[in-house]
């Protein structure tokens, strides 16, 4: 007897922890469709440079002797702006005029025996061959005396590059060099100064990747932070799309040349720019919140207990859930675009699939509007990193629709792309009874994306309510029963009534 009353006590306490609860129903998130004003933009960085950089340098070598310029100096063209010590140049200056007036002595002697030489020759009293030894003496004195004007010429050109002078207007943004100091001219030219044409005008070099830069174009718009004023947005346009590819750490990037006026010279030349490129503008279109893209309703639960399983085969309990699995292509319901979901029979995405069947599993889908989970992801990367797998004009299945260099997500394709979004809608149960909200898978296209919203091009109408977000309710059933866990259950967390 007393076995039998454990027995049915315990028969008791199932069916009781079997029974379905009377759940609250799901609290959902949801906004309203609305009109507004879309902007793409892709995001890069860069530095901050003035648009004509000029070094200024020595071509001899010498000390420092006197500087003319200094940090934020105003320099002219043709302005002094250091010297050079000219003693050693000076001294040769004064050798090669030596040597010239040397050269020149022996020209007019060489002059007055080779006339000589011609009259003597003349009258038969020297030979002939003497008189071509005493022209070609001649001739060999006056190219000495060229030789000896050049090297004058050069010495005189070495002293006179001691004195140095600003190539250009600008202001001086570096001095490399201090007053005695020596400077050494070998095989490059030492860099006494660094001279910035006009500041007022100055240029970023943003790098962008190579997944966004073909919706890079000349003349787009740009808006740029810097950190010294983060309250601040300064506005540029792109000039030039430069082809030569910066390769670091197997990342390209481009880089695409910003034109930025500054007037009031706040922006300094070395500062980090942080690039929105404007490549996309809509003003007054349908647009959604991207949360409600990736939105999914919960799967049901098959949270049974191995008793409650039992008892359900029995007949006295509930039957268990069915697990969640990919969801199948929605079909349409009446001759609206609001579908109703199916259950496909295929297993969940493991990322252990051959990668043909990964591929096209993945593909399927992203055309449902469906993204897999990151281990999934994570599996499509390292396929096509390894070659197993080749990446498609259409974009990386893996790796979503978009990657690269921080721009916001944006179709690859000119055509609206399909997405699925779920609508709060009042339906009434098969049976009759209390209507009840739920939602309702809608397909929709998209466009353009900041990040933050996205762009419906078809598929919803004004005022429609999309979900965002779901709020499970707390419910009693899910605490721990008093006196401690259930003797049914797992944990002393409690266990959930079905």
């Amino acid at each position: 007897m007393l076995a039998l009353a454990v027995l049915a006590a315990g028969a008791g306490g199932a069916i009781w922890y079997g029974k379905e609860p009377r759940d609250k129903a799901p609290e959902y998130v949801t906004t309203t469709v609305a009109k507004g004003d879309l902007t793409q933009a892709v995001t890069a960085t860069g530095t901050l440079n003035p648009v004509l950089n000029v070094q200024v340098g020595s071509q001899i070598s010498g000390i420092i002797q006197k500087l003319y310029a200094d940090f934020n100096s105003l320099v002219k063209s043709n302005q002094l702006v250091a010297q050079l010590d000219p003693a050693t140049y000076q001294a040769n200056v004064a050798a090669a005029e030596g040597d010239l007036a040397n050269t020149i002595a022996n020209l007019e002697l060489a002059r007055a025996q080779a006339k000589r030489a011609f009259e003597l020759f003349h009258s038969k009293l020297v030979s002939e061959s003497d008189n071509d030894i005493t022209s070609a003496a001649l001739h060999q004195a006056e190219a000495q005396v060229k030789i000896k004007q050049a090297s004058l010429q050069r010495a005189q050109v070495d002293l006179a590059r001691c004195t140095i002078y600003a190539p250009v207007d600008g202001i001086v943004i570096d001095r490399k060099v201090d007053v005695g100091q020596t400077v050494a001219a070998s095989m490059n030219a030492p860099v006494l100064f660094l001279i910035a044409n006009d500041l007022t005008k100055m240029q970023i070099d943003a790098n962008v990747s190579e997944a966004d830069v073909g919706t890079v174009e000349e003349g787009q718009a740009v808006t740029f932070v810097v950190d010294a004023f983060p309250d601040r947005t300064f506005n540029g346009k792109v000039i030039q799309i430069r082809n030569s590819p910066l390769t670091v750490q197997n990342v390209v990037t481009y880089n695409c040349v910003v034109e930025v006026a500054n007037p009031d010279l706040k922006l300094k030349p070395g500062m980090t720019a942080n690039v929105s490129i404007i490549t996309a503008q809509r003003n007054g279109v349908w647009k959604v919140p991207n949360v409600a893209l990736r939105f999914k309703p919960a799967p049901p639960s098959t949270n049974l207990t191995v008793v409650a399983q039992w008892l359900a085969k029995l007949g006295l309990g509930p039957a268990p859930k069915p697990a969640a699995t990919n969801a199948a292509p929605a079909m349409p319901v009446g001759d609206t675009n609001r579908t109703e979901l199916a259950v496909s029979t295929a297993p969940p995405l493991t990322g252990n699939e051959p990668p043909a069947e990964l591929m096209r599993r993945v593909r399927e889908m992203r055309d449902r509007g469906e993204e897999p989970s990151p281990e999934v992801r994570a599996k499509m990367r390292e396929l096509f990193q390894s070659g197993a797998l080749q990446r498609s004009g259409g974009g990386t299945p893996g790796e979503g629709g978009s990657r690269g260099g921080g721009g916001g997500a944006r179709p690859r394709s000119s055509t609206p792309a399909s997405r699925t979004v779920y609508l709060l809608v009042t339906n009434a149960p098969p049976g009759g009874g209390e209507p009840v909200l739920a939602p309702q898978s809608v397909r929709v296209k998209t466009g353009i994306s900041d990040g933050a919203y996205t762009e419906i091009t078809a598929g919803l109408n004004e005022g429609d309510t999309v979900i965002t977000a779901v709020k499970q309710p707390q419910n009693t059933a899910t605490a721990a029963p008093p006196g401690g866990a259930s003797p049914f259950g797992g944990g002393g967390g409690g266990m959930r009534r079905f």
